[in-house]
């Protein structure tokens, strides 16, 4: 499953993900996400988790499952622009922002903003598409989400 979600990123020009590869990447991404300052806390698992609640519907064991698969996949995941940029293209630009916003309550969950995190959230927007200003926004919303 891993290896052919991986041949697909890796590709010259990635393929557009199905519904669950999408699924996965995006989890992927929050992980990555929560990883990046070297602390994946317990607060930040139970936000990624509260995340696939919310965006699929998926609860227990089932949202356990694919952050688990998530964390074993962004583990061998290529680079953040070539995954960022397979998310863009399989999630619509109207439905980006909240992609975003999802990655700021991720960031935010254990109340602090480590300087890795703000840099690869910069690079994050920008690679989906969202402006420094609509993602100052998101995170706006999810700082009065927590």
């Amino acid at each position: 499953m891993f290896q052919q979600l991986l041949n697909r990123l890796m590709g010259e020009t990635p393929s557009p993900l199905p519904e669950n590869d999408a699924r996965l990447a995006l989890t992927a991404l929050l992980v990555r996400l929560a990883r990046s300052d070297g602390d994946y806390a317990r607060v930040e698992v139970a936000q990624i988790e509260r995340i696939i609640t919310d965006r699929y519907g998926l609860e227990g064991d089932a949202a356990n499952e694919l952050r688990r698969d998530a964390e074993l996949f962004e583990e061998n995941a290529p680079d953040t622009v070539r995954f960022t940029r397979a998310i863009k293209d399989a999630v619509p630009h109207e439905a980006r922002a909240a992609v975003v916003e999802a990655a700021w309550a991720v960031v935010l969950a254990d109340g602090t903003r480590a300087d890795e995190e703000d840099a690869l959230m910069r690079m994050v927007a920008n690679l989906l598409g969202i402006n420094d200003r609509d993602s100052a926004l998101a995170r706006q919303r999810a700082q009065k989400g927590a």
